[in-house]
């Protein structure tokens, strides 16, 4: 099926995996027909995974949240998402992302972000999401990570931790940022 006029082609990414617990996912590159998967899995998360994700309290994803699924392109934006099988149809347990910075000048340099349902916390899938990222972020030249994490965040940060990835962090207000370089030699 070729994509309507105007309309990229979808990144074709795949890669099957199984939990710490031994469950089977994929995680796969966000396609269009997952907007209503995604706002499902919002409305399963509780509001504490939604407060450290968004750093806010919200009822609804925002079109400028779903925004991104169309704006995954492989070049500026990657958004991979766990999937789990049901019936003739699958469930998003979590996703992964980066979008690029427009920074001229710089490095270039990509803000990641995570979210995982809390039935699949600590089974790994924000590590598994990490080295898939860094991954795809290095055949894109993406030089430098970065992440926004509320400093009680603690799981994320040692995600961030674990990646071993050359890092730096800067604490404001409740807020660490995060800094990670993505330079093949130092990984």
């Amino acid at each position: 099926m070729r994509p309507m006029s105007g309309t990229p082609p979808t990144p074709r990414f795949s890669h099957p995996a199984r939990l710490r617990n031994g469950t089977a996912v994929l995680i796969r590159a966000i396609r269009p027909d997952d907007r209503q998967r995604i706002i499902d899995a919002f409305h399963k998360l509780e509001q504490e995974t939604i407060y450290t994700r968004f750093f806010s309290a919200k009822k609804e994803l925002t079109e400028a949240d779903l925004g991104r699924i169309d704006a995954a392109d492989f070049e500026h934006a990657v958004v991979l998402v766990a999937t789990l099988p049901s019936g003739d149809d699958e469930i998003i347990i979590g996703g992964g992302a980066y979008t690029v910075l427009d920074r001229p000048g710089e490095p270039k340099t990509a803000e990641v972000s995570f979210t995982v349902e809390e039935d699949y916390h600590g089974q790994g899938l924000s590590g598994l999401f990490m080295r898939l990222l860094t991954q795809i972020g290095r055949e894109h030249g993406i030089q430098r990570f970065e992440a926004e994490v509320l400093a009680g965040n603690v799981a994320m940060l040692k995600v961030f931790q674990r990646s071993g990835l050359p890092m730096s962090k800067q604490v404001e207000d409740g807020v660490v940022h995060v800094a990670m370089d993505l330079d093949k030699a130092a990984a």
